[in-house]
Order: structure tokens, then sequence, then C-alpha cells
């Protein structure tokens, strides 16, 4: 199946290296980001692994929980988290998600429906396309997709001051700008009237009509 933003984030129960969950009831009333892998004991997801644990309090702060995924075993997972500790100075304690039956990926739509077989025998140009974060929503939705080569490292401060943009957003009617950064300028949506944007915002900058600027609402 193909995902998008505004999809309902498919539901699922898996076994984890923290024990088994059902995802929904996992996610409950946070935020979530889940980020895949193509398979355990690659370079460039070693150090995705072990930032993402570095970083994990940032997420925590926001009332997000993040979780992974790899095309492989708790087992494996487990000794992979030692490496991910000792080269990375960082040991994941958030959830990795054992997909060695390839369960998730495919109902994610990272692997086409025909994928089956030994996943050992697999290598990871094999899954490449296990490569997605996705930040779901409290109401289970889909609020991004970001999808990353191999060969590229994902950004994970990126995903976080998208989901800065997308808390913020949530709540107040106003869209984030280019670059956008916590406590920068922020544009009125397009959906608000003058007249209600004058009872919620007051006065605003506006280089046109169609952009409306003011300082981000707090």
């Amino acid at each position: 199946m193909t995902l998008a933003i505004g999809d309902t984030a498919p539901d699922f129960e898996a076994d984890t290296t923290q024990g088994p969950i059902h995802f929904h009831d996992w996610v409950g009333d946070s935020w979530a980001v889940l980020f895949s892998h193509p398979k355990d004991f690659t370079p460039v997801c070693t150090t995705e692994l072990g930032y993402m644990a570095r970083i994990q309090p940032e997420f925590e702060r926001r009332g997000v929980k993040t979780i992974g995924l790899s095309v492989d075993s708790t087992g494996d997972h487990e000794k992979w988290a030692s490496d991910i500790e000792e080269t990375q100075g960082a040991r994941p304690t958030y959830p990795i998600i054992a997909d060695a039956d390839f369960t998730v990926s495919k109902l994610y739509g990272m692997l086409p429906a025909s994928t089956s077989g030994d996943p050992k025998v697999r290598t990871p140009a094999d899954n490449q396309t296990v490569r997605n974060v996705f930040v779901i929503g409290p109401d289970k939705k889909i609020k991004l997709i970001l999808v990353y080569p191999m060969t590229t490292g994902r950004n994970f401060d990126e995903v976080l001051r998208v989901i800065d943009s997308l808390q913020l957003t949530a709540k107040h009617r106003v869209a984030t700008p280019v670059n956008w950064k916590q406590g920068e300028d922020v544009i009125i949506a397009g959906s608000v009237s003058n007249d209600e944007a004058k009872e919620i915002f007051g006065d605003w900058r506006e280089p046109k009509p169609y952009i409306r600027i003011v300082p981000q609402p707090r």
C-alpha cells in the first residue's frame, strides 16, 4: 500500500527490544516517530541510532515517543545496540521493532507485498527502501514522511524542527515559513480571514496580501 500525509498510520502487533507492542496502544495520546532500517550492523544506520539515542531527551521534552525498526530479529538488535553504544557513545533506550518477517515494512509500503524468505539471506541493498521516517500525531494520522537513500544519513535535527512546527500549527492557526525555527515569526494561515486575524493576532506585517507575518504565538 502507498501511504500519504493524512492517512491513518497502520496498526500492528510486533516484538521489540522492549517486549511485544500493539502500535496504536503504544502511541497512546502522544506524538510518535517511527524510523526504519534495512538491516542491522550497517554503518550509516549505526550512526543514526546512536544519534537518536543521544538526543532522545529532546523528543521526550516535546511529548514524542521514538521507535526504530530493522529487518532483523530482536536478538540481532540487542547485539547491534552494544556496537552502537561502543562506537557512538550512546545505547538506544527506545524500542526497536523486529521485522524479520517483513510485516511492518510491507504494511508501511517500504517493501513489496510479495517480499518473503529468510531475512538473513537478504542484503541491505535488498531492503534499501526500508529507510523511512514517519511522524505520527496523537490522532494516529501520518504528519510527515521522509525517505532517505542508504548512503545518506538522516537529519534528526530536522525531524525535531518539523515536530516543533507541527505541534505549533496544530494549536494555532498559523504556518511556518522556510527554514523556520522555534521562536521565529510565523505566517497567518490562509484559511483565516482578515477579520478573524484581527481578533486573534491584532496587527501583522503584510509584504503581500497573501503573506501575513506575526510573532510566534506562545
